[in-house]
């Protein structure tokens, strides 16, 4: 790939591309600089200094409730949770300023009764804004926020939450039609008689995140949803999460994102980086930007994913110096259906070592082949340096729309030592390929004796 096109992209927020002399770094740099640790107060209180004689010997949510409101008046701190088991009957909602802190040893597992988590807040579901089931973990319009430590977080999800799968369709459908027909939020209440699996940890509206070092266990739906924030850490988060859409990480209409030295072990996509859906998010006049991962050990569905409810567009994403721990159904996945619209500009994959998946690199406009009339614009896709061990199904596959096509897409320096379908494009112009193999490498032509 010519050096020209990496530094237009990695500088394509800051320079134009005309100047010489920038560094490949300037990017990474950019975003990195324009994410804050969150400021937590030196206030440092115990959770088990909460415990009153009334509170219930198998419940610990009021002492946590009460133990985070003691730091809500002191103006924020950390609240040290100590080796033991936590049952907790209901969602945990934080506050600015606060750190939860999971020492190694210390674990929360939360009840599976759906009245718990009662009422409903404000959240979002498959990119369509409404009410519904609080997620386990909660942080509304907070700054400075923060969960760390080298505990568990257990959703104890999977013989309960999980089954209701099984039962959604009927309001994801209404969900949408909500969105198509523009209901007003406030009047699309879900909660108590529908069947909207909450996910297990959201910040929604938040600024200066941080999820470091905890392990993620059993969650109801997606693991960690960062919903409209604008300066987020997920840092050397584990995971052993196998139910129906355990997404890991989902950056939804989020801003200046740092991804790194995570370890995915999760039965749906590791990171899915995603901008609202249909009307609500073409409506929108934000979508994902400044997203950087890296260092992170892939395991599960898909690797990482753009889409599919990117409505209000995804730019500037860079994925760098990444491996796999296991097997993947896809490597690098870009997603969109023709009912969604927005765009996906910018990405960079650079250094990703993969194993055996069916498909290493998928670009496509007609995921699951729904909708019309609303095709997303995929362009200006940079991918280097990427191994594969094996491609059970495509290599490389690329599908735009005969008005919309997926075009400048450069990709270099990409090997799969055995794939069963090298390439397949349709609908996509301006692809450049440099230095590829895809399978058996060629050596010097035969000749006729």
């Amino acid at each position: 790939m010519p050096r020209k096109l990496l530094l237009c992209f990695l500088t394509a927020i800051l320079l134009s591309c005309e100047s010489g002399n920038i560094t490949k770094f300037d990017f990474e740099t950019y975003v990195t600089q324009n994410i804050s640790e969150p400021q937590i107060p030196d206030n440092k209180l115990n959770v088990q200094s909460f415990r009153s004689e009334t509170d219930s010997l198998n419940d610990w949510k009021t002492t946590f409730d009460v133990a985070i409101a003691e730091l809500k008046k002191l103006g924020g701190g950390t609240l040290v949770v100590p080796p033991g088991n936590y049952f907790i009957k209901g969602p945990l909602h934080l506050t600015s300023h606060l750190e939860i802190k999971l020492e190694k040893g210390a674990r929360l597992y939360f009840s599976s009764e759906p009245k718990y988590y009662l009422p409903v807040v404000k959240t979002s579901w498959e990119g369509t804004f409404l009410y519904n089931y609080s997620p386990f973990i909660y942080a509304f319009q907070c700054t400075d926020v923060a969960i760390t430590g080298e505990g568990i977080i257990d959703g104890e999800a999977s013989d309960t939450w999980s089954k209701w799968k099984t039962l959604q369709k009927k309001d994801q459908l209404l969900s949408r039609e909500m969105n198509h027909q523009n209901i007003p939020v406030n009047e699309r209440i879900f909660g108590e008689g529908h069947y909207l699996r909450p996910q297990l940890i959201q910040f929604y509206n938040c600024k200066n995140v941080k999820v470091e070092g905890i392990t993620i266990e059993d969650s109801p739906f997606w693991c960690i949803h960062l919903l409209k924030c604008e300066g987020a850490i997920v840092r050397a988060v584990r995971y052993n999460a196998f139910n129906y859409n355990n997404d890991g990480i989902d950056p939804e209409y989020a801003k200046n994102v740092l991804i790194e030295e995570v370890y995915f072990n999760n039965s749906d996509d590791n990171v899915a980086i995603k901008a609202g859906r249909d009307n609500e998010g073409r409506a929108s006049a934000t979508g994902s930007e400044n997203i950087i991962v890296r260092n992170c050990h892939f395991k599960g569905l898909h690797a990482i994913v753009i889409g599919s409810e990117m409505s209000a567009g995804v730019k500037n994403v860079l994925v760098k110096d990444c491996d796999f721990a296991g097997k993947l159904k896809r490597g690098i996945y870009l997603k969109s259906n023709p009912d969604r619209g927005g765009f996906i500009h910018n990405i960079y994959v650079d250094n990703v070592r993969l194993g055996e998946v069916e498909d290493c690199i998928y670009i496509t406009s007609f995921y699951h082949n729904e909708g019309k009339g609303h095709v997303t614009d995929i362009s200006n896709v940079y991918m280097n340096n990427i191994t594969c061990q094996k491609a059970t199904q495509n290599g490389v596959v690329i599908q735009g729309y005969p008005d919309q096509k997926v075009k400048d897409i450069y990709i270099s320096n990409l090997t799969i030592d055995t794939v069963a379908n090298a390439l397949s494009m349709v609908d996509a112009e301006n692809i450049v390929f440099s230095d590829v193999i895809l399978g058996e490498a060629a050596t010097a032509p035969s000749y006729v004796k």
